[in-house]
């Protein structure tokens, strides 16, 4: 019984949605559990040829969420290695999933939602979507979610996005290639449907193969070094003295002490 979360099936469809509008679907150690076991039952059923992850409300995804936040101020190292490494599991379970994915982006996209993004096979965005890496303004890396949101966006676009945390439009991710179609709120259905076709009647297991062939062959692979060394990275920055300064005052209101 998922409680953040839906997943229903559709033919050979499955869509996984984020069900926590009030909040903008920030995720929590929860969330992150849930996505987890949904992406490995979809990726499990012979009958689910494709994947949309989608969201309810205005926004896809904004984040950690504020009480996951608060809790996380408080970890010790060893918790941050754990707590990351569920986060590192998740977007695996994702990008990984033999399944192809598509992320159906209704809203704006910020911090560790643009992981669920990049992890998708393909992405489709509303025009009036926004996109920010925001880690940095609270002293912390977007460590975990780099080894896909750099292979979708670029090396380039990310010198700039991950070190400004500027927010930019729908059309820009497009130029960069963070998403692959931008469309108006009325086509974005119709858009995602006509990528269902094009996945649901190409044969399974050459999707299949094909999906893991790009795995295989693009870059570096993603493998438990590289996972470890991102579950250090955000594990460290955490349980620094700007990471904890930074969240504090995110959650505190007030302006990070190197402002001052």
């Amino acid at each position: 019984m998922t409680h953040y979360l839906h997943i229903t099936y559709e033919g050979a469809v499955a869509r996984i949605t984020l069900a926590q509008p009030e909040i903008r679907n920030a995720f929590s150690d929860e969330v992150i559990a849930e996505v987890t076991a949904a992406f490995t039952e979809v990726g499990g059923r012979a009958d689910v040829r494709a994947v949309v992850l989608g969201a309810q409300g205005p926004a896809f995804c904004a984040g950690a969420n504020l009480n996951w936040m608060r809790r996380m101020a408080d970890y010790t190292r060893d918790e941050n290695l754990a707590d990351a490494h569920k986060l590192a599991e998740m977007l695996r379970a994702i990008y990984e999933c033999p399944k192809p994915t598509i992320a159906r982006v209704q809203g704006d996209v910020y911090a560790g939602g643009m992981g669920l993004v990049a992890a998708c096979d393909i992405a489709v965005a509303v025009d009036t979507a926004g996109f920010c890496l925001s880690e940095v303004k609270l002293g912390l890396i977007p460590a975990t979610i780099s080894p896909y949101v750099i292979r979708a966006m670029g090396a380039r676009a990310a010198h700039r996005y991950f070190l400004t945390a500027e927010r930019f439009g729908a059309a820009e991710a497009l130029r960069i290639g963070f998403v692959h179609e931008v469309v108006a709120a009325d086509q974005l259905d119709a858009k995602v449907d006509a990528l269902l076709n094009a996945l649901t009647t190409a044969s399974p297991n050459a999707v299949r193969v094909c999906k893991k062939l790009v795995i295989d062959v693009a870059e570096r692979e993603i493998n438990a070094d590289l996972i470890a060394a991102t579950v250090e990275g955000i594990a460290e920055i955490r349980a620094s003295e700007e990471g904890k300064e930074g969240v504090q005052s995110f959650l505190n209101k007030r302006q990070p002490a190197w402002l001052g």
